[in-house]
């Protein structure tokens, strides 16, 4: 399958001359901060994991493999994507490290998918991946290639003499198939529907990203603040539900603090697009969609707006 080759990058077998750049850039405490391996990291470990692979030319059952990822247009090498297969190759499990200077450039999700894609073509039926809890740019490299959370388990990595919890993503190559062909273009309608007592589980099934979870509820905790609202000054909030259908599909998910006696202006307390649907402008529309509904209601958007409660 290698060596493979992106836009911009070229994936290959690591070989003894990419011994300095991989041990300069896994030798960065920073790099290292989030990663398993013993600090300082020497030559001689990066040698170990470069000899382990001499006699292989790819990713090999039972084998961890590290693929160099270089920049096609100079051949520097920018950083690694890792793979263990397991299960006579239908299992696999992946990692990645790239160097400080070349994050936020997108090469670690173009790598990254480019070895899925080929794994997928070679059999792979399910990918995992475990990261660090707080290594929030891990998990968005992973959630654009289409994986989702899947569980936390606490404590379970001694790592550097530490006891750390370990959060672990998946994909199966049937998601990776649906995220490849998901909607990417705007919508040619946008809806804002009632949720009724028979499609509310429909709804419930709306997901977002799980790093996104830090801003966005999921919908449960929605469905709960909806049942058993928040109180404010002495009375609880009155939550407006809509469910956001873009062309006919179920794509999100609005709910307003309705205007009362003790709550004299509307707000919007939850907002959430679901994950196969994002990067599509829904959410602007849904809040045009919003905007001229609170208008028909007669709620006036440019007058002085007060202090407002703090919903989550």
């Amino acid at each position: 399958m290698l060596p493979l080759r992106t836009e911009r990058l070229t994936i290959r077998m690591m070989r003894q001359p990419d011994l300095g750049p991989v041990h300069a850039y896994r030798a960065d405490p920073t790099i290292a901060h989030f990663q398993d391996w013993e600090m300082p990291y020497t030559k001689a470990a990066a040698q170990r994991s470069i000899d382990r692979q001499a006699e292989l030319d790819g990713p090999t059952d039972g084998h961890w493999v590290g693929l160099a990822v270089e920049l096609t247009a100079t051949g520097e090498v920018v950083g690694d994507v890792a793979v263990e297969l397991r299960g006579g190759g239908m299992f696999a499990t992946l990692g990645y490290t790239f160097a400080g200077a070349h994050h936020g450039k997108g090469y670690a999700t173009e790598a990254a998918g480019a070895v899925v894609d080929a794994l997928c073509v070679a059999g792979v039926h399910r990918f995992v991946a475990t990261l660090d809890p707080e290594n929030v740019p891990s998990m968005r490299v992973l959630e654009a290639l289409g994986f989702t959370f899947e569980s936390l388990a606490r404590e379970a990595e001694l790592i550097r003499g530490e006891w750390v919890d370990d959060l672990r993503y998946a994909l199966l190559a049937a998601d990776r198939a649906a995220w490849k062909v998901r909607p990417r273009t705007p919508a040619a309608e946008v809806e804002l529907v009632e949720i009724t007592p028979d499609d509310a589980y429909l709804w419930g099934r709306l997901r977002t990203h799980h790093s996104q979870e830090r801003f966005v509820s999921p919908m449960a905790l929605s469905f709960r603040d909806a049942l058993f609202p928040e109180v404010i000054d002495g009375a609880p909030v009155v939550p407006w539900m809509r469910g956001v259908l873009a062309d006919g599909e179920r794509v999100g998910f609005l709910m307003l603090a309705m205007v009362t006696d003790h709550h004299p202006e509307p707000y919007m307390w939850r907002l959430l697009i679901d994950r196969m649907h994002q990067r599509r402008g829904l959410g602007t529309r849904v809040l045009a969609a919003l905007c001229a509904q609170l208008r028909a209601w007669g709620h006036d958007a440019h007058h002085q707006l007060g202090p407002r409660p703090r919903f989550t």
